[in-house]
């Protein structure tokens, strides 16, 4: 009959230091996740807050460019009227 040696068990003191130290590990882990997931919640908000800027500066120009171009026709059609002699009745 054949008998196993089974291997002794690990000191428990031993695995209930490596089970404190793991548990240490995690909760630093999950407080360096929550920090970096802040981060990026405050940079998605900060990203959102520049691209609405973005566009309202963008719609601001695009107004601006509208009137140049009809204040430059208003202006060339002034021009015309000042260069054209008046017509004598």
């Amino acid at each position: 009959m054949n008998r196993y040696r089974w291997k002794s068990r690990p000191d428990v003191a031993q695995l209930e230091q490596a089970i404190d130290q793991l548990r240490t590990v995690i909760i630093q882990l999950r407080r360096e996740l929550t920090n970096k997931e802040d981060y990026a919640a405050k940079l998605e908000l900060a990203l959102h807050e520049r691209l609405t800027r973005i566009d309202a500066l963008t719609a601001t120009v695009d107004s601006l460019r509208q009137q140049n171009r009809r204040l430059d026709k208003e202006a060339e059609r002034l021009v015309e009227m000042v260069r054209l002699p008046p017509t004598q009745l």
